[in-house]
């Protein structure tokens, strides 16, 4: 899993038929401490992400297939969740 932040929405007038109805994101991969970790990438969307949200995605072939319900799909990327904000520096452990 890889963490990234929304930075927008895209879209394609042609397109695999695999992606017909399937929301594409652009997504800013993040490392630790929220910097940018390499170039935008873009994502497809099951989970009702908006620009601005904090996305886990992942590269797993087998669940871009299953997201899709299809065994051929040109996806690579896909989200997964939405990350919580959390605070790391709020928690205190006793």
């Amino acid at each position: 899993m890889i963490p990234a932040i929304v930075v927008g929405r895209t879209h394609a007038t042609v397109k695999d038929p695999s992606l017909q109805g399937v929301r594409l994101l652009v997504v800013q991969p993040i490392d630790r401490n929220t910097q940018p970790d390499g170039f935008p990438l873009i994502v497809v969307d099951a989970v009702g992400a908006r620009t601005g949200d904090r996305v886990m995605m992942t590269s797993d072939g087998p669940y871009a297939r299953l997201l899709l319900k299809t065994e051929k799909t040109p996806v690579r990327w896909a989200i997964i969740g939405l990350a919580d904000d959390v605070d790391d520096h709020s928690a205190s452990v006793k």
